[in-house]
């Protein structure tokens, strides 16, 4: 208890230098862009727009409201997808501000999470807009979409721990972790119905953490359903192991990066 009341007090110590660097990454990302952070909604807008145009033939009688299905698994997937890319370099880039001052390193990898974060808030905006456009129903259970989110969130913060400290030892990573993504893209059922996949395929679709967040999403923003509590312990449990073998590998790892950045 001591120990975690440590941490908590360091966390606290150091919360503004987390929101510098958060608004940091803002400033270089949409440095000299005229729309700014505009990007982050129109982004996932494009993209559905160019994937309804090839895939809603294909699925139309799969998927109704294609776009909005779309959407739904776009926004998370892309959120994973930046948050740990963008973590994954955090330390060593940052190796000459580690060398001169002492800060908790974990901040970097988490800045990155909290500004993806932000990102994926503002493409939620354009789930919303493409509801109204294509005449979706809203529902009620729509306004608790913050909880796949939350353990998205959790989840991804673990991985980021992990592939951040993993970077410092091993710099290809990033270019292994690349190919692993695109993979991913592919294994998640963003713009194509799980039932399509062969039954041994699909089992391994539906492990996947990402999977059981978009899914949860849908059931939230399209089918007017609650998670189950089924559901909510499985992400939860998920997400959670990961954040602990996260912070685990990162505080045990954390002293020797030194010797490497």
């Amino acid at each position: 208890m001591k120990m975690q009341a440590r941490y908590m007090q360091n966390f606290l110590k150091y919360r503004y230098l987390l929101i510098q660097l958060v608004m940091k990454d803002f400033k270089i990302k949409y440095k000299r862009s005229f729309l700014g952070i505009v990007w982050s909604l129109l982004n996932p807008l494009f993209s559905m727009i160019i994937l309804t145009l090839v895939f809603s033939t294909l699925f139309k009688s799969n998927i109704p409201n294609f776009p909005v299905y779309f959407l739904c698994g776009s926004v998370l997937f892309n959120y994973f997808s930046e948050s740990t890319s963008l973590a994954l370099s955090s330390i060593y880039s940052n190796s000459s501000l580690i060398k001169k001052v002492y800060f908790p390193k974990y901040m970097f990898p988490l800045s990155k999470n909290l500004f993806s974060l932000v990102n994926l808030l503002v493409s939620f905006i354009a789930v919303l807009l493409v509801m109204v456009v294509t005449g979706a129903r809203f529902y009620s259970s729509a306004l608790l979409f913050f909880i796949p989110v939350i353990y998205l969130f959790i989840f991804t913060a673990g991985i980021s721990l992990i592939l951040s400290c993993a970077a410092v030892f091993f710099r290809d990573l990033a270019h292994l972790y690349s190919v692993c993504i695109m993979a991913l893209n592919f294994l998640t059922p963003i713009f194509y119905p799980i039932d399509i996949l062969p039954v041994t395929v699909r089992t391994i679709v539906e492990i996947n953490p990402l999977t059981q967040a978009i899914e949860m999403l849908r059931q939230l923003i399209l089918l007017n359903e609650l998670p189950t509590l089924e559901q909510n312990l499985s992400l939860f449990l998920f997400a959670s192991i990961t954040f602990i073998i996260g912070v685990f590998i990162f505080y045990k790892k954390q002293d020797r990066f030194i010797l490497y950045i």
